[in-house]
């Protein structure tokens, strides 16, 4: 029985990098990308390849499919870290592509690693050599290439938009983990209950890195019984993976998608799916006011005339707020949501808003009829302001012009 503990073991790559697949058998997840008739799939088999954009969350197999992509090609492969790099590095790196290209008629597979790190003067240094054929660039992000990557340079570049893994995934690649005699824990006796192995899956929220290192923390830690094998129970998961780490980063997209989520779910009546993504945001330290200022949109957007108390009651929870501080108002944030979401809906005062917007923006802005301008001087009393000017009544008081205009429709 080899010892868990030998010098190999300890001074090896982690789990997460020793388990990376080098072929598309071994490859977990993306089939809507990577699927035998998928054309990224038939690109990268035949070799041939053309500049990318990998885009998904933390992992999701970006870094592990260039790998991949590096095993099929013939091209040389050159892995690169926005993080570390600078316009230096980038340099050094296109000059050596040229070099490559010119004497040896060999291509250079770029793959940059958080390309979202690099500001736009560093992107537009691959241009050149991604137009030209010198470099075939791949890049990796988290963040959405809509907003992060150039423009110029995403023209020049298909995207493939990965997704977090199912848990049915993670459990299949824990088990691969448990099984591998090569790279994973194969040699060793080793038990673990299904419940552990779901618990892990669970709480992971589709992160491979995070799934692996926490089996791997609760072997390494674990004690072997008499017969040398090493049981993982459901307690012994909980204490290695502890309390789930929630995903959220205010400056991405995942807080326009989460605070977009609860308006839409607040304005659909689904008091369920607002309380849900409440929670979500809360509980991952987002700032209550800026989901109150959302709340508040809600009240008058949504909601409007047709429960005037709503738009009240979001300024008492603003003062709540202000009061109690957090978390001690968070049951006053959720009492909102629950009443906005409860609350009947009409969109009657933000139409007729758009509809004067639109003509203010659009029309021709006539003088502001004389009766109902200000007089404060005689002088513009002589000059006709104000004159004729009836309090009550039914006349238009806009300008000629709009007469015929209707911007405020019941609901």
């Amino acid at each position: 029985m080899p010892d868990l503990f030998d010098e190999n073991l300890k001074l090896g790559a982690p789990l997460a990098d020793r388990m990376r697949p080098a072929d598309f058998k071994d490859y977990i997840g993306q089939d809507h990308i990577l699927a035998k008739d998928k054309i990224l799939r038939r690109a990268i088999e035949a070799d041939k390849l053309f500049s990318m954009i990998l885009w998904g969350p933390p992992g999701s197999g970006k870094t592990t499919l260039a790998r991949l992509i590096a095993n099929k090609t013939k091209s040389f492969f050159q892995p690169f870290s926005a993080v570390t790099s600078g316009i230096g590095d980038v340099r050094k790196a296109l000059d050596e592509a040229k070099d490559r290209k010119k004497f040896h008629q060999q291509k250079t597979v770029l793959f940059v690693d958080e390309i979202h790190h690099f500001n736009k003067t560093q992107q537009d240094a691959f241009l050149p050599a991604v137009e030209d054929g010198t470099i075939i660039l791949i890049g990796a992000t988290t963040e959405n290439p809509s907003f992060q990557v150039n423009a110029p340079l995403l023209s020049r570049a298909r995207v493939f938009h990965l997704r977090e893994l199912s848990e049915e995934d993670i459990i299949r690649i824990l088990k691969n983990a448990i099984r591998d005699k090569d790279r994973g824990y194969g040699k060793f006796k080793i038990r673990i209950d299904d419940a552990a192995i779901k618990h892990f899956a669970r709480l992971c929220e589709g992160d491979a890195r995070d799934a692996y290192n926490a089996l791997e923390l609760a072997i390494s830690t674990a004690k072997s019984d008499k017969s040398g094998t090493i049981k993982i129970t459901l307690a012994d998961a909980e204490d290695a993976i502890q309390g789930k780490f929630i995903r959220y980063d205010k400056s991405s997209d995942g807080h326009f998608d989460a605070i977009s989520a609860l308006h839409k779910s607040v304005r659909a009546s689904d008091i369920d799916a607002s309380l849900h993504y409440l929670a979500r945001m809360l509980e991952a330290g987002e700032e209550p006011l800026y989901i109150l200022r959302r709340l508040m949109r809600a009240a008058s957007e949504d909601i409007g005339l047709a429960d005037p108390q709503a738009l009240i009651l979001a300024a008492a929870t603003r003062e709540a707020i202000s009061f109690m501080g957090m978390p001690e108002a968070n049951d006053a944030i959720a009492e909102l949501t629950i009443y906005l979401a409860r609350a009947p809906k009409s969109r009657a005062v933000d139409s007729a808003y758009a509809a004067a917007l639109d003509d203010v923006k659009n029309n021709r802005l006539d003088p502001v009829p004389l009766d109902i301008r200000n007089a404060p001087t005689k002088m513009m009393k002589n000059f006709g302001f104000g004159k004729g000017y009836q309090p009550y009544g039914k006349k238009d008081h806009r300008p000629e012009n709009l007469h015929k205009k209707k911007y405020w429709q019941e609901s």
